[in-house]
């Protein structure tokens, strides 16, 4: 069985390229880009299991990229990240058809869990 694909997008660089690394230790395909724009292009280009989004993020918002994502690829997975002082945006997206929330920062070990969750998996 191959891994399951992960694409990881947060605006702050050196945090998508830390959590792709670390999901890819955990024998994940995990790879990381820094906007909603890149993430659309990337969602297009190829099938994502799983999409872990910041929801605040310059120009287009993690929301908006979420809904732009759902509408091409219905099936794929978001599981959200937000500050602690927006766990509103959390329960929004999930209003809107996200998987899931995490509060940043972010715990690998929940990250896997919920990835796992997401997909009907046992971690």
């Amino acid at each position: 069985m191959s891994p399951l694909r992960i694409l990881v997008v947060d605006d702050e660089e050196e945090l998508v390229f830390t959590l792709a690394e670390r999901l890819q230790f955990r024998g994940f395909d995990a790879v990381g880009v820094s906007s909603g724009a890149e993430a659309i292009r990337a969602s297009d280009a190829g099938e994502f299991d799983v999409v872990v989004l910041d929801v605040k993020m310059p120009g287009m918002s993690g929301l908006e990229t979420m809904q732009a994502i759902k509408r091409s690829r219905p099936v794929t997975r978001i599981i959200l990240m937000t500050g602690h002082g927006s766990l509103q945006d959390g329960e929004e997206g999930l209003a809107l058809g996200a998987f899931d929330y995490l509060v940043k920062p972010v715990n690998i070990d929940m990250l896997v869990a919920k990835i796992n969750a997401a997909m009907g998996t046992a971690g």
